[in-house]
């Protein structure tokens, strides 16, 4: 005998089934703006999806994840949470307890386990970042003061973004956006990665995170990976790879995720899906069993 379990899609009131798109959301990382984006906007926009690729604050991951977190309570339905460099961290953080982040999407990004920080990674797996920024003390309203660090103007093109031209490399020099020290500074005291499946894009010619770090982060996550030849800023150098990646997370069933990401959340929805259906095959055994004893008393 052979037991199907079939399980049932959302029903619509004329009795069809639908399904939702998820809203897309891109978080930049340190030294950027969301215009790193547009590249891979423009592609899932033309898939018909909702897109929205918020300023990063860059003060620090305490700061930074509580705003993002609050774009996200803004919307409406499930959310593929996607996050680039030092965006990573804050995604890892934002989507903690929020049950609509379906699936989070790394490009070339930190990725903490909880007590750890950008700096506490670096420190294991060192790149070139540590020589190509300055810093510099900035002020703020209500006596607030801190530093910011800024990637020196010759060290961007070789460091950042080698796969881009030189011209380029010059107006992302000229328009970067610091960070303050403590985006990389402040430990991690959540992890959502633990719970929720993850996608991970390698950038093997990263000289800003060591490409060894992002792949011991994907490999300690149960992430599906891809890797490419790319610099730090994949999305910009390459947009159909990293928009292939996103699709692949926003696509993906349940037993799709299942089976690419092997987070701890997989794992349990795993165990409790088994559990569920030992019960039900065991429950049917039953009956037939029954039925076949009350024959045979018969």
């Amino acid at each position: 005998m052979t037991l199907c379990l079939a399980v049932a899609a959302p029903a619509t009131a004329d009795g069809g089934t639908t399904t939702t798109k998820p809203t897309i959301v891109l978080v930049h990382g340190a030294f950027a703006d969301a215009s790193s984006w547009n590249g891979v906007v423009e592609r899932l926009e033309r898939h018909g999806y909702t897109v929205i690729a918020p300023a990063n604050p860059l003060r620090g991951l305490y700061n930074d994840s509580t705003y993002i977190a609050s774009v996200l309570d803004s919307i409406k339905g499930p959310i593929v949470l996607v996050g680039h460099s030092y965006g990573g961290s804050l995604i890892s953080t934002a989507a903690a307890g929020n049950p609509r982040v379906k699936s989070l999407v790394y490009v070339s990004a930190l990725m903490p386990d909880v007590g750890e920080s950008g700096m506490s990674l670096s420190a294991k797996f060192p790149s070139e970042l540590g020589t190509a920024t300055k810093s510099v003390p900035y002020r703020a309203g209500g006596g607030v003061s801190g530093t910011d660090l800024y990637l020196k103007p010759d060290r961007l093109h070789p460091v950042f973004a080698a796969d881009l031209p030189e011209s380029t490399a010059r107006i992302m020099a000229v328009t970067q956006r610091p960070v303050a020290t403590t985006a990389f500074s402040e430990k991690a005291e959540v992890a959502a990665w633990k719970r929720i499946p993850s996608w991970f894009l390698v950038a093997k010619q990263d000289k800003t995170i060591n490409p060894d770090q992002e792949r011991f982060e994907a490999k300690r996550a149960g992430s599906h990976t891809v890797e490419i030849d790319s610099s730090h800023v994949a999305m910009v150098s390459h947009p159909d790879e990293v928009t292939d990646l996103v699709l692949q997370a926003a696509t993906a069933g349940d037993s799709d995720r299942s089976a690419l990401a092997t987070t701890g959340s997989t794992h349990d929805a795993w165990a409790e899906t088994g559990l569920a259906a030992v019960s039900l095959i065991a429950g049917a055994g039953a009956v037939l069993l029954g039925r076949r004893l009350r024959r045979q008393a018969h």
